[in-house]
């Protein structure tokens, strides 16, 4: 098992980190260790903190939420501007307070940049136009990695000269950044991680492709059954929003429009989670310090407290 152990202020005090692709069964687990700890999990998710979205963020259900304590959820309005750094600072704040009376704290979640954020810092950067990262999406789930490693070239030579051009999010990210700023992301990277006084012991959970994607196809289901369209209509006269050009949300925005069916706009909310898993795994692969394990594999728990 990898840790990251650097200058700990206190050995004793350890950070679970519990991450993966959407619907692999992350908070289930997530809430299994911190029961097993005695102590809380915060969410990795950045979607689940706003209020206004729950169906279609796949929060902790209510009886799960009073199963231990969780942080990042339910805390802000649809409108507020979070950051990946605002998260760094967010989460710290949460494991002082989780520290002062627990040795363990658990972090639960598929958002790589909040990982990456709470785990590393980030340098400090310009922000980038939700609506400019919102077309960069769009394009790329209609023209694959093919149109995304072909604009990145011809945009940030840079950043493709790195190497990178393999990692769909990071050149997701890439040429978002570049169209809003006119600037290559490598100017202002720095490289330097910083220290942190506690460990991180980094947990990835997988399945086999085709079980995962028929859990997202399900989960999808669900969410339909359980009242999804209805809360993107209420949703609506926000859907300019940063924090709504998200999958689940932005195809019955569509669909209210009359650009799909609601059937057509179902599909299109399943193709594009599956799309996001896939970059999510990507993004995690590339992270060598998480050990990975099957989501259903026999006394998963007590293999991760080993």
């Amino acid at each position: 098992m990898f840790l990251i152990t650097i200058h700990f202020k206190n050995q004793l005090k350890k950070v679970f980190i519990i991450c993966g692709p959407t619907a692999v069964g992350k908070t289930a687990v997530a809430i299994q260790v911190a029961q097993r700890l005695g102590t809380a999990v915060i969410s990795a998710d950045s979607r689940q903190c706003y209020r206004e979205m729950s169906i279609g963020t796949a929060k902790p259900s209510a009886e799960e939420l009073n199963t231990v304590k969780h942080y990042f959820i339910d805390e802000f309005p649809v409108t507020a501007d979070l950051s990946a750094a605002d998260y760094e600072t967010q989460a710290l704040h949460y494991l002082d307070g989780i520290f002062a009376a627990h040795d363990t704290a658990v972090v639960c979640g598929g958002t790589g940049l909040y990982i990456k954020a709470l785990c590393e810092g980030l340098d400090a950067m310009p922000a980038v136009d939700s609506v400019i990262a919102a077309g960069v999406e769009k394009g790329y789930d209609q023209g694959g990695l093919l149109w995304l490693q072909e604009c990145v070239q011809k945009e940030d030579p840079e950043f493709y000269e790195q190497g990178e051009i393999q990692n769909p999010a990071r050149m997701l990210r890439a040429l978002s950044f570049i169209r809003s700023t006119g600037k290559s992301i490598v100017q202002f990277r720095s490289g330097n991680k910083k220290q942190r006084d506690f460990q991180i012991i980094k947990v990835g959970l997988q399945l086999p492709r085709e079980q995962l994607y028929g859990r997202i196809n399900k989960r999808v289901e669900q969410m339909m059954a359980a009242g999804l369209q209805a809360e993107v209509e209420g949703l609506y006269p926000y859907r300019v929003n940063k924090n709504l050009q998200t999958v689940g949300y932005t195809e019955l925005f569509d669909f209210i429009e009359g650009k799909y069916t609601l059937a057509g706009a179902v599909e299109k909310i399943k193709q594009h989670t599956r799309n996001y898993a896939k970059r999510q795994m990507t993004w995690f692969s590339k992270d060598k310090e998480i050990m990975w394990f099957r989501a259903d594999e026999e006394d998963l728990v007590k293999k991760i407290l080993a």
